[in-house]
């Protein structure tokens, strides 16, 4: 509602501006043609409206002799002077205005962000970081976009996205955003040594944040790693395997991609009762240490194993029985409906509904 408001008040402003000119200007226009029509030349007439209107002091160009003469260049001082500051006004008022919307629209942010809780914090507001935040934004998680680059804050801003303006290297950005109450991090700069930089101060002010962070060059997964980074994300590499498989598995590839065949295969699954789902094994978990085969073995049969997911998220497809499993590690798997709940519960497994995106937890 103080949006509207503030746009219908800004309105207003803006017509009071174009009132007051449009009057000013018939007035001078109104008041020429008047000292003209007393005899006067055209020069000695504008000269005769802009001295009585601005109000500069100096004596007429020509004698007031009738009464008429003095009537008319008296209106033409009320009116003139009524337009200008009348227009000035509205102009001086649409300015305050707008810088004062502006500073209660940053407080309000500011406000918002300081109460953010379990929040992700956006590096980089380039093509990738809109993507992100879209995807983020779309499964209604929390997010703040840093970014210093003003032409991009302006763009997260009609967006509607929450953001700061400054540098994500520098503690104080990344302690003005939440980052000692946030749930990750995700360093997205197309610069390598920036990226690096951002992980590194962010792991040291903040020991139990996830951090996901892009590289460009292969050599820096490991500098980020060293740097603290849950998780790296290459793009050229990604590109390139998605282009492998879709040349070497098109037909799997077009199913796993296409949103109505994924929709068609969720439904036939449902069908026969069965669902895909990740199984992530908690560190209190029994099964911590132990290899896939027991867990086969425990599951008489409620699921079949595809494939595990590691905590640095690499994927292994068909994994060996002999496989050793590590706390925080998914199994991706086709299990019962009716008997997977029981199981992960029993057993101490997280379970993520299987989207491709894992945005929904149970």
């Amino acid at each position: 509602m103080p949006e509207v408001i503030s746009s219908e008040s800004m309105q207003e402003s803006a017509r009071r501006v174009l009132t007051g000119v449009v009057f000013f200007i018939l007035t001078v226009v109104a008041a020429i043609f008047g000292y003209i029509f007393f005899g006067w030349t055209p020069l000695e007439a504008i000269y005769m409206v802009v001295i009585t209107i601005f109000g500069v002091g100096y004596g007429e160009v020509k004698p007031l002799e009738t009464p008429f003469e003095k009537i008319f260049t008296i209106l033409v001082i009320v009116a003139g002077t009524t337009s200008a500051v009348y227009s000035v006004g509205g102009f001086v008022q649409m300015v305050t205005e707008g810088e004062i919307n502006r500073a209660f629209s940053n407080q309000r942010k500011q406000l918002t962000i300081a109460n953010l809780q379990d929040h992700v914090i956006i590096c980089g507001f380039d093509r990738m970081g809109q993507v992100l935040a879209g995807q983020l934004n779309e499964a209604k998680q929390a997010f703040v976009v840093v970014e210093s680059l003003p032409e991009r804050i302006e763009m997260a801003d009609a967006l509607g996205y929450l953001h700061y303006q400054g540098d994500a290297t520098h503690e104080v950005t990344l302690k003005e955003i939440g980052i000692h109450r946030a749930k990750a991090l995700v360093a997205v700069l197309p610069d390598d040594k920036t990226n690096v930089f951002i992980t590194l101060t962010a792991r040291d002010l903040n020991s139990r944040l996830k951090i996901l962070a892009r590289g460009e060059l292969p050599p820096t997964e490991r500098k980020l790693r060293l740097a603290g980074a849950d998780h790296i994300v290459l793009p050229d590499t990604i590109s390139a395997i998605q282009i492998s498989n879709l040349i070497v598995r098109p037909a799997g590839m077009d199913l796993l991609n296409n949103t109505y065949e994924r929709s068609y295969l969720n439904e036939f699954l449902a069908n026969v009762e069965v669902q895909m789902e990740e199984l992530q094994i908690k560190e209190d978990s029994p099964f911590v240490g132990k290899t896939l085969m027991e867990i086969q073995v425990r599951s008489k049969g409620a699921f079949m194993v595809i494939a595990l997911r590691r905590l640095n998220e690499r994927l292994i497809f068909r994994p060996a029985s002999s496989q050793l499993l590590n706390a925080e590690d998914s199994l991706v798997i086709l299990g019962h409906q009716d008997q997977l709940p029981k199981f992960a519960e029993h057993y101490h497994l997280k379970r993520y509904h299987f989207n491709h995106q894992r945005l929904s937890a149970t």
